[in-house]
């Protein structure tokens, strides 16, 4: 691991909290895979039952958009001016849905964002939604993953059930499942889909047979016997222990594969003088896993409940992580919940991480981790209220910006000329105001500015240096933030969208 993706952040802790605070304060590609179940913008509160070991806990999944709402203004301002295709996917939603969808989405894509840039370049998402959303989410991913970097949408069956009764007929159809999205960072990324059978009665179709050792077993899976119609195959026609291929097209195996699995026991002279071979259950490895999960059953009855209103299956995240990390891998789940991806985690050997905004989050956590793993000590488990201080020196291997620096009364400052030569050659320029979005095409007109002011605790890095146009300057003064100064602008209709929308609508003149 090189040192820019050191974690700074503990694992097997609880970091309680609003999760982007503690998303944006992690190293970058510092984990190895994130299991999440966020909200999916149902609508509805959700509460837990009551004494049960999650009672108090509840929720709200209902989102709106509000232009007064700095928060919500900040979000949609820094999307505008560096990820644009999430704002499309945004906007879509909103003249498709409406204003509800729209705030769920800038909520959600601010925070994915950052699940992408904590991800090591071999890492993978699953993000566990259902209908309400998915599709929007969906495209949302696309926009931050890119398209090609989407594997697979899983569909869960959660219930079996129809559509609701009613004395009326139905409408629709009853809706039994979840959808899981499932995305790498890159191309090169671990996943080994295998499907063990866990039903009784899936086993018993399978292996129907018992041994005189009371292992059980099928014969149809290996023939001994080449078919005829694959033609004649002289090395493999022989005899061996008085048994003969009556085809020329002869035996599967060679004379020395057929005494190994003869001594191993899967090949059998049965008393009746046939010839067997037998596949047994031990052996079997389990097949690549299709999409549709059928076989994770999770019954109001289940002794894994704890009463949290979501609560998911240990077996369908305990698949997920098997399937896309090792032993020793980081896991992270930004919405823990009731913590069953962290325990899931703890019970395969993996790392884990959780975040989570529920003053309870970190009592649950102990209690599960007590009752369902082999933990030594689960009040080892921490919980962590403040964000990790970021090590990494926050640059992209894609975009580098090195440092300018100068000795300027013994301290040491940006040189600006040389800080300004920089910024406007680095490749993601675009000719455009930091702090309005004007398009300005002498570089004359650029002034070199702090991005969070020294009277605020930013530093002389380039890293907090921006390119900003002489009315947003003195606008900004020393007191703005850059997010602040495209704020104010906003509000005062200075951003060059609104004025060339004036213009268009002949406000301006």
């Amino acid at each position: 691991m090189n040192d820019m993706a050191q974690p700074n952040f503990k694992t097997g802790a609880l970091y309680r909290g609003d999760n982007l605070d503690f998303l944006r304060a992690f190293n970058s590609e510092t984990i190895d895979l994130i299991a999440t179940d966020p909200p999916f913008n149902k609508g509805r509160d959700f509460h837990a039952t009551p004494e049960s070991l999650a009672s108090g806990a509840s929720f709200t999944d209902r989102w709106s958009w509000d232009d007064e709402n700095d928060v919500q203004i900040e979000w949609l301002l820094s999307l505008q001016a560096h990820h644009p295709k999430v704002v499309a996917v945004i906007e879509s939603a909103r003249l498709v849905y409406g204003d509800d969808l729209a705030a769920f989405l800038c909520w959600m894509g601010v925070r994915l964002l950052e699940m992408h840039r904590v991800l090591k370049p071999t890492g993978s998402l699953y993000l566990h939604c259902d209908p309400t959303a998915s599709h929007y989410l969906k495209a949302l991913l696309d926009a931050i993953f890119g398209k090609d970097n989407f594997r697979n949408e899983i569909v869960w069956k959660r219930v079996s059930s129809s559509a609701k009764g009613s004395q009326h007929s139905a409408k629709s159809w009853g809706v039994n499942n979840d959808t899981i999205l499932y995305y790498t960072k890159t191309s090169n990324f671990k996943l080994n889909p295998t499907m063990p059978l866990v039903e009784q009665l899936e086993i018993e179709r399978k292996f129907p047979k018992i041994d005189e050792n009371g292992e059980r077993y099928n014969t149809t899976a290996m023939p001994l016997y080449r078919s005829k119609s694959l033609g004649a195959r002289p090395n493999l026609c022989y005899e061996w222990r008085g048994f003969k291929n009556p085809h020329p097209s002869g035996w599967r195996l060679s004379r020395e594969r057929l005494d190994e699995e003869f001594e191993k026991g899967n090949v059998v002279i049965r008393s009746d003088g046939k010839l067997e071979r037998r596949a047994y259950l031990r052996d079997y490895k389990g097949v690549p896993a299709g999409n549709v999960w059928t076989d994770i059953v999770f019954g109001s009855a289940s002794k894994e409940r704890t009463g949290y209103p979501t609560q998911k299956p240990l077996a369908l995240y305990e698949r997920i992580i098997k399937a896309s990390s090792n032993e020793g891998d980081i896991v992270l789940d930004p919405f823990a919940g009731c913590a069953t991806t962290t325990v899931a985690a703890q019970r395969l050997n993996r790392r884990w991480v959780a975040m989570d905004i529920w003053e309870g989050a970190h009592e649950i956590v102990l209690q599960r981790m007590r009752n369902e793993t082999k933990i030594f000590d689960a009040d080892t488990v921490m919980e962590y209220l403040e964000p990790p201080i970021r090590t990494d020196d926050r640059r992209t291997a894609a975009n580098p910006l090195p440092e300018v620096k100068k000795i300027r009364g013994g301290r040491k400052r940006f040189d600006s000329k040389a800080a300004k030569a920089q910024l406007l050659a680095h490749p993601d320029w675009d000719w455009r105001c930091d702090g309005c979005d004007t398009f300005i095409e002498n570089p004359r007109f650029f002034e070199v500015d702090h991005d969070v002011p020294i009277s605020k605790g930013g530093s002389d890095d380039m890293l907090n240096l921006v390119l900003i146009c002489g009315p947003c300057n003195r606008t900004k003064s020393n007191k703005m933030t850059r997010e602040e100064l495209r704020t104010h602008n906003w509000r005062q209709g200075n951003m060059a969208a609104q004025i060339e929308s004036k213009f268009r609508r002949g406000v301006l003149r």
